[in-house]
């Protein structure tokens, strides 16, 4: 039931009470007015009729009867009452309405009884089966020589009184169902205009639990009501801004762990992923949905990953490991277990950290194998010189002949050892960025004609065809001399691992790509090349093919590295494809305008 409902029965039920409380006293005090006047009344024409009518007392008792039954006759049209004669001791001398030799004692009757007590006057309501109504008496007694002789009594109906009392209730009935009519009027109106701003704010509360929080009461006033929906709307407004801001450090938390490199994965307290950012995803081969809520044992197919993640959880302290993990590419991943607190007694899962360290590892194993690779390099020539040194001075410096062969291999490799130094720190500027590179407008015909140049006579030493196809009008925007050290390396190697009598052919050309204008070079000759397990490592600091006829060609094993990081200063690439036995050709594509 609706509160306004409510109240207008409240003020209802009240004001019914209290007309019917009123009624009940008013039908009360009417009754006792009118029987107070009746009694005064009847006692008035009692005390006349006893002044004016002689009390008979001779006479037997037929006589008195009749004298009695006929003064009561002509006193009741008078009096306009039933008149009752009484002897003294209550027989009925005389009755206006019944003959007295029926009726029964009137000696203990209520109103004689009060009568004769009190020796004044006594009266009685009660129903006279004799008139079959509710009757009022009075009765007076009549006193000769000091002693009472016998009693006068008048009554008279109720049904007057009893009628008035009735017409009284009716009015009383009416007036309460006007009375309530229009009270259920205005109490309806008064209760919703108390209820209707309640029904306002009702609504936006609702509406705010429903998490709605732009809802406002729209209620302008000044009371209590006022105070409430100003504190509403003023909540709703708090709850409205707390709510953006969460939201929008939730966008940003989430755009940040979207866009971070470093794998993330959330585990609740039942052992259930609950987060995993796409990071994570990636590294695991989990894409998409397929993780959320399942228990982490299941949804990672990864053994030693899960069982950091359990050990963590068991010992719910700071665990760090590696793994490594070969789906959907082979990685090494550092992975740290954060336990999370709850309330620093109840455990709240933990976070698992994904850092991909493939590349470190990958560079620390480069760097180790670079310095075995440097310290054999330089082994081998300083090796060879303190060999032969120690021959000499052992006394080969008598024999002219052998002292100038030994003499000749020092030179040679200490020659080679002063090459493979210089190249370490070209790498080493390359490698770090230190070469400043000034680009200008290279017209490439003579340029690669220059190269050509240069080459030439190495190459005819080994009867090797050397030529170039490049468009006489092709410019590019490089540094010249790097590139020219590019290509002479290229060349070089070429001319090197090619046999007598083959050919090695330069070519260039312009090549319209979507992005931006390129132009492709390539170097391609007819040697021994390059086995294809070889080729993902040809541009690796010391890697060769075939390290003894490399060491005998006078390479130190640099040359290719150097050249990768030079092309990669042009924001350029390089490629290689060889098949063994018939060849190799590399390929440089570099942007037109730098």
């Amino acid at each position: 039931m609706k509160f306004r409902t409510k109240l207008t029965l409240i003020m209802l039920a009240l004001i019914g009470v209290s007309v019917l409380g009123s009624g009940l006293i008013a039908a009360d005090k009417m009754q006792k007015a009118h029987l107070e006047s009746l009694e005064e009344l009847l006692l008035r024409e009692i005390h006349i009729i006893l002044h004016t009518v002689p009390w008979r007392g001779e006479g037997t008792r037929e006589e008195r009867i009749r004298h009695f039954s006929e003064i009561a006759g002509t006193l009741k049209s008078k009096a306009e009452a039933r008149v009752t004669f009484i002897d003294g001791d209550g027989t009925v001398l005389g009755d206006s309405d019944h003959a007295a030799q029926d009726m029964d004692n009137h000696f203990d009757r209520p109103e004689i009884r009060e009568a004769r007590e009190t020796g004044s006057f006594g009266t009685a309501r009660r129903y006279s089966s004799t008139e079959q109504a509710d009757m009022f008496y009075v009765a007076v007694p009549v006193v000769r020589d000091g002693n009472i002789a016998g009693y006068l009594r008048l009554s008279q109906s109720l049904a007057q009184i009893q009628a008035h009392i009735r017409r009284l209730w009716s009015y009383l009935v009416t007036g309460l169902v006007l009375l309530y009519a229009a009270a259920g009027l205005i109490g309806y109106r008064v209760a919703q205009g108390v209820t209707k701003p309640l029904d306002h704010v009702t609504q936006a509360a609702k509406r705010i639990a429903r998490l709605d929080y732009s809802a406002r009461v729209a209620v302008k006033r000044r009371d209590e009501f006022g105070e409430l929906a100003l504190s509403i709307n003023r909540m709703a407004a708090s709850l409205e801004d707390q709510l953006a801001r969460i939201r929008e450090n939730e966008a940003r938390m989430k755009n940040v762990l979207d866009h971070m490199i470093t794998g993330v994965i959330l585990i609740a307290p039942d052992g259930r992923i609950s987060m995993m950012n796409p990071s994570a995803s990636a590294m695991l081969g989990m894409a998409g949905r397929q993780w959320s809520g399942q228990l982490y044992r299941e949804a990672l197919q990864h053994v030693e990953l899960a069982h950091l993640i359990r050990e963590g959880l068991d010992k719910h302290e700071h665990v760090r490991g590696e793994t490594a993990v070969y789906f959907p590419d082979e990685r090494v991943l550092e992975v740290q277990i954060v336990p999370l607190d709850a309330d620093g007694e109840n455990r709240a899962g933990a976070i698992v950290v994904l850092h991909d360290i493939t590349d470190l590892r990958r560079l620390e194993r480069m760097r180790s194998e670079f310095v075995a690779n440097v310290s054999h390099e330089l082994k081998t020539p300083i090796a060879a010189v303190k060999g032969f040194a120690e021959t000499l001075i052992a006394g080969a410096m008598d024999d002219r002949e052998t002292a100038r062969s030994f003499l000749q291999i020092i030179h040679d490799e200490s020659s080679r050892l002063d090459r493979l130094i210089a190249d370490l720190l070209e790498l080493s500027k390359v490698e770090s960025r230190r070469v400043p590179l000034r680009f200008s407008p290279v017209h490439l015909h003579p340029f690669m004609e220059q190269v050509v140049h240069m080459m030439k006579p190495e190459a005819d030493k080994k009867r090797i065809s050397l030529t170039m196809r490049v468009p006489p009008e092709l410019y590019l925007e490089a540094d010249e001399d790097r590139l020219r050290q590019v290509l002479i390396n290229l060349v070089s190697n070429a001319v090197a691992y090619t046999p007598e009598g083959g050919r090695v052919t330069i070519t260039a050309e312009h090549v319209e790509s979507g992005d931006a204008d390129k132009v492709r070079i390539s170097v391609a000759d007819t040697g021994i090349g390059i086995p294809k397990k070889d080729l993902p490592r040809i541009f690796e600091r010391f890697y060769r093919v075939d390290k003894a006829r490399s060491r005998s060609s006078g390479g130190t094993g640099l040359g290719l590295s150097i050249v990768k990081h030079l092309v990669e200063l042009h924001r350029g690439s390089i490629r290689v494809d060889s098949e063994l036995g018939l060849g190799s050709t590399f390929t440089i594509e570099l942007p037109l305008i730098q």
